[in-house]
């Protein structure tokens, strides 16, 4: 007899994914991941840094979990576009384990100054988890993610990064206090 592999339905989404303005999967739910935290990379794929997750057993991640219709990934692979999925557990918000995919960069580069993140991108993530998570998912965002010494390019006012979203003044000030309270820096 064929042993059959399990494969989930579900993705975890722990950066843009959490912005449903940048989405339209169905029925997303909040979610947490034990055992991994993100990080930002940079790789020869592209030439700005990739929000990542990598392994680490004393970090648990917020984020969203979401049905991939049909079993088809080739869309969400696409967007994904440089990244792996590995086999998870994420947790719902009433605690219950649930299988999930989640997506992660297999190599990264140790020369970050070639490879800037966007404040534009930073920018969608923060404003995900205001609306999902309230001041203190952002705040947890922050403190669950490293890589932060890549010089930032602010793109605040011609965004390059693809699922730009227009942030309110609240949501702005959110990302900048806490890009100034890690010492982030930006270039113009």
């Amino acid at each position: 007899m064929q042993q059959q592999v399990f494969a989930p339905k579900h993705f975890f989404g722990y950066g843009s994914l959490v912005n449903r303005a940048t989405h339209t999967y169905p029925n997303a739910a909040q979610a947490s991941l034990a055992g991994w935290r993100r990080t930002w990379v940079h790789t020869p794929v592209r030439p700005l840094a990739f929000l990542s997750v990598e392994p680490d057993p004393n970090t648990t991640i917020q984020g969203l979990i979401a049905h991939v219709p049909n079993g088809d990934w080739a869309a969400l692979d696409a967007r994904e576009h440089g990244y792996n999925r590995h086999l998870a557990e994420a947790r719902l918000s009433c605690n219950t384990p649930h299988p999930i995919q989640v997506y992660a960069v297999p190599q990264t580069q140790t020369d970050n100054t070639a490879h800037p993140i966007l404040l534009s991108y930073i920018d969608v993530v923060v404003q995900g988890f205001l609306r999902e998570f309230g001041a203190k998912g952002a705040e947890d965002f922050f403190a669950t993610t490293t890589g932060w010494h890549a010089p930032i390019i602010n793109d605040r006012n011609a965004p390059q990064y693809p699922r730009a979203q227009r942030l309110t003044d609240a949501e702005t000030a959110v990302v900048d206090a806490g890009l100034s309270n890690l010492g982030a820096t930006l270039m113009t």
